[in-house]
């Protein structure tokens, strides 16, 4: 596929995005000639960027929008007032608001929101990159182009909904999610975390970590099965949700003994280089189609093994035996836990900073597009 760009405006843009070689997948429309690119990045509102603790999607956009920014590229974050990242930003509410109280609420904060934002940057910004499906719907009401990031699992009424805006351009996180889609302009890019953030620690501790929410799907029962097999302690962070509060009630506070099995609550950035970092590996037995899962780069990036299971984007982040182990059963997951010191964990790091860094990301298709120019 020839790709051709008829600027620098239009070349600094890409970079932020994954054309797959070979894939067929269309590229971005191209933007006029003339002045410097500025982009819109829109999160919701109920969680800081970046987020204090909890907010996969959130990070993303802080590490995104600093990465856009260190290339000279001008940014403007939307978010909530509590937010902190480097970068320009306007807000429409001042406090996060999480977790969610009233779902419907929630729903008409971030519809408010989303609809105000989109109006005010599209008078002055270029690209208006949007997290959240709902905010595709006002692109009816602006005439520049719009980037959705798919964060979360494929649903049909979703793709549906998709199906009405083939002028977006949608964004994959894996190319196990985009697989599961149809749209006509699809892209692949995979999560780049700020890979300074994050400490080396080549000499670990004897327990295992879970950082996560702590949910069925998540598999946070199936890790605690394990650790029990295994002698070898869990710690464990993470959000519970008012819907899965039940859940730990009756599946996992029972197991929490503080020695072999400890819950230490949420978990901010030095809580998780800690944590992460020195623990023998991250077990997260994922019991769903993962589409990526930033942890598991911030794991990596700690030199920090992962032990999870072949689903979703996993086999694209880590190469079973070689920075962890997919397993498929708990007693896989013991037989894992037992040959986790085999891993290098100079390896982990360098899987990290090659594929799952913003740098590596960005430096990646900024090369792909001057090959092609």
């Amino acid at each position: 596929m020839q790709l051709r760009f008829l600027s620098r405006t239009w070349f600094a843009l890409i970079s932020s995005l994954s054309i797959q070689e070979g894939s067929g997948l269309q590229v971005l429309r191209l933007l006029p000639t003339g002045d410097p690119l500025k982009v819109a990045l829109i999160a919701p509102p109920m969680i800081s960027v970046p987020p204090a603790d909890y907010g996969g999607t959130e990070l993303f956009v802080a590490h995104l929008a600093t990465a856009l920014q260190d290339m000279g590229i001008e940014v403007v974050v939307y978010a909530n007032g509590e937010s902190t990242v480097p970068v320009p930003r306007r807000s429409l509410y001042e406090h996060a608001e999480w977790p969610i109280k009233n779902a419907e609420h929630s729903w008409m904060r971030d519809n408010n929101h989303t609809s105000w934002a989109i109006h005010d940057a599209e008078r002055e910004c270029d690209i208006l990159h949007v997290q959240s499906e709902r905010a595709i719907t006002f692109s009816r009401f602006s005439d520049r182009p719009m980037v959705l990031t798919l964060h979360g699992p494929h649903d049909p009424k979703l793709s549906e909904l998709y199906s009405f805006f083939p002028d977006i351009d949608y964004v994959c996180i894996s190319h196990a999610q985009c697989r599961e889609e149809t749209m006509p302009r699809m892209h692949t890019v995979h999560h780049g975390i700020d890979i300074d953030q994050y400490r080396l620690i080549e000499q670990k501790q004897q327990y295992l970590s879970f950082i996560g929410r702590i949910a069925p799907l998540k598999g946070t029962h199936i890790a605690i099965d394990v650790a029990k097999r295994t002698g070898i302690p869990l710690k464990m962070a993470g959000d519970i949700q008012p819907v899965h509060r039940d859940y730990f009630e009756r599946k996992i506070k029972p197991h929490i003994d503080g020695t072999l099995v400890d819950y230490i609550g949420l978990a901010d950035l030095a809580t998780k280089n800690e944590l992460l970092g020195n623990s023998l590996a991250m077990l997260f037995p994922i019991q769903w189609n993962e589409p990526f899962g930033i942890v598991f780069a911030e794991a990596l990036a700690c030199g920090t093994p992962v032990i999870s299971c072949p689903r979703g984007a996993l086999p694209e982040i880590v190469r079973n035996g070689r920075e962890g182990f997919l397993i498929e059963t708990t007693e896989e997951g013991v037989e894992a836990v037992r040959r986790v010191g085999s891993v290098d964990r100079i390896a982990c790091r360098d899987r990290a900073e090659r594929h799952f860094s913003v740098n590596a990301v960005l430096g990646r298709y900024l090369d792909l597009y001057r090959n092609d120019t």
